[in-house]
């Protein structure tokens, strides 16, 4: 819950406090904003990042994560008699690597094709109906789970059988010794849900074409409402696919092997609970997601390498063309080390989507902190930045990778240490910032790209989303929680 609902809460200080800044700019390139707050050095250093991440991280993530529910959902092993070996301590059947290949270079194939000839227009068209089919679809699997899971009982007795067996299932606050503890919400998983849907180019891309900032605003808070509704569509079916699973295993579902392997729970629920002609559908439905948030962050890439590389340092007289096709390669580039990424960084890991979190959490730190500093300090040049953010990388991969089990076990989770790292190098930049100062206080200039009239309902809608995201949690507590 905290991943979903904490977003929608982001969603609305992207619209009311950053969007107006962005647009005012006339930016297409969050490293664009950053050169005009800090200078080049700063712009080179998070294109640099921002690239090298979405090729290694993020891409490797949606493919990975992509194929397994695919494979899955569509009974590929058996239907192509292709599975893994078992497992010969647990007895589990082990993900197959040669599947697991072919299916993501053929999603990255298909994803590239459009996304690198058909350009941004492309990209949000098919994002348009890809959301509106993955809404729908999401609201039919939690319709069918929880008809499948009530039998000949009610949906009440669904859920009352689960609050049972599993007290916590609904707890919005976990408990200690949970990844995603209370505490957490207001460290790490609060930083990285605030970067990610304020600061980071492959979401926020969009916004940055709005016709005026208003406009954007409607946009951007609409998301925020469905995102604050999320947990219907992404973690009730989780919940029930659990208590489906373990109670009740269906005839032919190897429960334990499947609960011991990440990503085959969710592909597994759609198999065992949809009518045979909408798996189908459904999986055309998640393939068209895959491919959307693919072929979005390979438009970013490009966007990023052709504006910030190749325009600024490589060849800065290009021609439009030329920027085009420099787009082109490097989305090219991008998505051949994804494939080959993939599987080498999230096959045989245990919790793929905690460690995806964490992995995000090296470059997300850092980033957000020299971000935000530079909002509210006008004086601090590209020097403070650059050094904030090259010690917060390193900081962050000592405590992601060298010394993660002290830290977890000093301060109780691995998102305390990134809360930690974020307070930390904003008091370094305030620090090296009292002598490395720009001559004259930094103030952005308007380049007058769109109207930035505010939307007169976006303070109080997002002020209601924020109390909508406060009562979603209250009524899904578990208060005692708090001290245990």
């Amino acid at each position: 819950m905290a991943w979903e609902v904490i977003a929608g809460a982001s969603l609305v200080f992207l619209a009311l406090f950053f969007l107006p800044r962005y647009l005012k700019s006339g930016i297409a390139t969050i490293p664009q904003f950053l050169e005009e707050r800090y200078g080049p050095g700063t712009r080179a250093l998070t294109t640099f990042i921002f690239i090298v991440a979405y090729m290694l991280i993020l891409l490797p993530f949606v493919l990975y994560s992509g194929a397994n529910a695919l494979i899955e959902m569509l009974d590929l092993e058996t239907v192509l008699d292709w599975k893994g070996a078992l497992d010969e301590e647990t007895g589990a059947r082990k993900p197959n690597a040669g599947l697991i290949w072919a299916i993501v270079t053929f999603i990255a194939v298909v994803g590239s094709a459009y996304a690198i000839f058909g350009g941004l227009r492309a990209v949000a068209v098919s994002d348009t109906f890809n959301g509106v089919g993955l809404l729908v679809g999401g609201l039919m699997i939690t319709f069918f789970a929880l008809s499948y899971a009530a039998g000949e009982g009610s949906v009440a007795s669904v859920f009352a059988e689960i609050k049972k067996t599993d007290p916590d299932a609904f707890n919005s606050l976990g408990r200690k010794g949970e990844d995603v503890h209370w505490p957490t919400l207001f460290t790490g998983v609060l930083l990285l849900n605030f970067f990610y849907w304020t600061t980071n180019q492959q979401i926020i891309q969009r916004t940055f074409g709005a016709r005026c900032l208003a406009e954007g605003q409607k946009g951007v808070l609409l998301a925020s409402f469905f995102k604050i509704l999320a947990p219907i569509i992404l973690i009730f079916p989780g919940i029930i696919a659990l208590h489906i699973f373990t109670v009740n295993p269906p005839e032919g579902v190897d429960a334990r092997a499947m609960m011991e392997t990440d990503g085959k729970v969710y592909g597994t629920l759609v198999r065992t609970v949809l009518p045979g002609w909408l798996t189908g559908f459904f999986a055309a439905v998640v393939m068209g997601s895959i491919l959307s948030t693919f072929n979005s962050v390979l438009n970013s890439s490009a966007t990023l390498f052709s504006l910030g590389v190749y325009k600024k340092i490589l060849k800065p007289e290009a021609t439009q063309h030329q920027l085009v096709r420099s787009g082109r390669v490097c989305s090219a580039v991008v998505a051949v080390f994804a494939v080959v990424s993939a599987p080498l960084v999230f096959m045989n890991v245990e919790g793929i989507f905690g460690y995806f979190q964490k992995l995000n959490g090296i470059y997300f730190i850092p980033l957000l902190a020299m971000v935000m500093f530079g909002f509210f300090n006008r004086t601090a040049d590209g020097r403070t930045a650059v050094i904030t953010v090259v010690v917060g990388l390193i900081a962050m991969v000592i405590g992601t990778f060298i010394a993660a089990d002290p830290i977890n076990r000093a301060l109780g989770s691995g998102y305390h240490y990134m809360g930690l790292v974020f307070a930390l190098l904003l008091l370094l930049q305030f620090v090296l910032g009292q002598s490395m100062k720009h001559p004259a206080p930094h103030v952005q200039k308007d380049a007058r790209a769109v109207d930035l009239t505010p939307w007169k309902f976006a303070k109080p809608v997002g002020i209601g989303l924020i109390i909508f995201v406060l009562v979603l949690y209250a009524l899904f507590a578990d208060f005692g929680t708090l001290s245990g």
